[in-house]
């Protein structure tokens, strides 16, 4: 599954081959959009964004930076080119030239050069700032691949009844996606039970039909009480 919403990419290298649905522990779901961003974007709004890192702390005096992802494509980090990045505060990226990047496995981070950031205290000055790029930049995905935000909003059914199980509010990266779902009031035996966490695996959620807003299960036996 391929992460990407407006304003947020969530995921990581390490993760995007895990995030998943459908083919059993390969993510299907996708938190990006297109590997090299467009050049422009046309619109300076937040909603226009999505946000592909966060700049968490300098690298070495040469003015390197270290980037927690939130995307699942790390052509965001390692392809030169344009970015942009957000500062605290701010409500318009500007943009930046990406020079180049490389990504450290065991720490789940990118270590990039930015365009201008030449020591350490230039690097420091950046820390808790974004890297964004272009809400429109969203790539074409294989079959059985999903975007997050194609997902969130999609109204949960039983297959064998039709009956209305909730509302998918969230995805939650494990090694296949699990859908929260928010309960219909309809369909909660347990009123205190709010949501419940549905694995997103071809064989309890066969169907996906996002013409039709709509995600059809077949859960086994005792799954969406598994939160009581």
């Amino acid at each position: 599954m391929k992460h990407e919403e407006a304003n947020k990419e969530m995921g990581s290298r390490g993760a995007e081959g895990q995030r998943g649905k459908r083919v059993g522990g390969n993510s299907k779901i996708k938190n990006a959009q297109s590997p090299i961003p467009n050049p422009q974007p046309s619109v300076p709004n937040l909603d226009d964004w999505l946000e592909i890192g966060k700049i968490v702390a300098p690298q070495g005096l040469s003015g390197e930076l270290r980037v927690y992802p939130v995307s699942d494509f790390p052509e965001r980090f390692e392809v030169p080119g344009k970015r942009w990045l957000l500062h605290s505060g701010d409500t318009e990226p500007q943009p930046i030239e990406l020079l180049t990047g490389r990504y450290i496995s065991n720490k789940n981070l990118y270590v990039i050069k930015l365009a201008g950031v030449e020591n350490c205290d230039q690097a420091e000055a950046l820390r808790g700032c974004k890297l964004m790029v272009p809400a429109s930049d969203r790539p074409q995905l294989s079959e059985d691949e999903y975007h997050v935000l194609d997902l969130i909003g999609l109204e949960v059914f039983m297959q064998a009844s039709g009956e209305l199980v909730g509302t998918v509010v969230d995805i939650i990266p494990a090694g296949n996606d699990l859908l929260e779902v928010k309960l219909h009031e309809s369909f909660a035996t347990d009123k205190k039970q709010k949501t419940v966490l549905i694995p997103f695996v071809q064989a309890i959620a066969p169907v996906v039909d996002l013409p039709s807003g709509r995600i059809e299960i077949t859960p086994p036996p005792g799954l969406l009480e598994i939160n009581n």
